[in-house]
C-alpha cells in the first residue's frame, strides 16, 4: 500500500493510537514484565539449587552404597577365610616336624605343595601374613603369651611368632600370638 491508501484506510490513526497506548502503559507493563521476569528466574534458579542438590544426595548415596557393599563382601569373605586359618597353623606345625629322608620326605614335599598353594588364594583374596618376629610389640597387632626376660632383644621387642597373625586390608583378622622380652 502507499502512504495516500494507509491514510485512506485510517492506518495513521491506528499506529497512532497503539503508540499512545504504549506510552501510558509502557512504563506499568515494562515494569510488571521485568516483575514476571525475576519471579519466572527466581523460581528456575531454586529449581536448579534442588536439581543440583538432589543430584549430589543422589552421588552420595551410590558412594555410600558401594563402600557399603564392599566392606559386606570384605566382611563375608574374612569370616570364611578365617576359618582356613586353623588349617594354615595345622600345615606349618606338621611341616616343622617332616621327615627329611625316605617315603616320608616325598610325602612332605607334596604337604608343602598344598600349604603353598592353600597360601597363595589365601593372599589372592586379600589376606597378608603380618611380619612380627624382631618388631616392637603392639596391642593393636599382636597378642602376647609370654614375656620372659632377654639379653638379646630390647624390651617391648618381639621374641618369637608362636601362631601367625594375618590382615585383611586394614583390618586385623587374626593378631599373632608372641613372646615378647621385657
Amino acid at each position: 500500500m502507499t502512504d495516500e491508501a494507509e491514510e485512506m484506510a485510517g492506518g495513521d490513526s491506528t499506529e497512532i493510537l497503539a503508540e499512545e497506548l504504549m506510552e501510558d502503559e509502557a512504563p506499568e507493563a515494562v515494569s510488571e514484565l521485568h516483575s514476571e521476569l525475576a519471579a519466572t528466574q527466581a523460581k528456575a534458579n531454586e529449581y536448579l539449587d534442588g536439581w543440583q542438590r538432589a543430584r549430589a544426595d543422589f552421588t552420595n548415596y551410590k558412594k555410600r552404597v558401594e563402600r557399603e557393599q564392599a566392606q559386606t563382601y570384605q566382611n563375608a569373605a574374612a569370616s570364611i577365610l578365617k576359618r582356613y586359618l586353623g588349617i594354615i597353623d595345622d600345615l606349618e606345625r606338621a611341616l616343622k616336624s617332616r621327615p627329611k629322608d625316605g617315603e616320608g620326605a616325598a610325602w612332605a614335599e607334596g604337604i608343602e605343595l598344598i600349604y603353598r598353594k592353600l597360601l597363595s588364594i589365601l593372599e589372592s583374596e586379600g589376606i597378608q601374613l603380618m611380619e612380627a618376629e624382631g618388631k616392637p610389640f603392639d596391642p593393636n597387632l599382636h597378642e602376647a603369651i609370654m614375656s620372659e626376660d632377654s639379653d638379646q632383644h630390647e624390651s617391648g621387642q618381639i621374641i618369637e611368632v608362636l601362631q601367625q597373625g594375618y590382615t585383611l586390608g586394614d583390618r586385623v583378622l587374626r593378631p599373632a600370638m608372641v613372646r615378647v622380652a621385657r
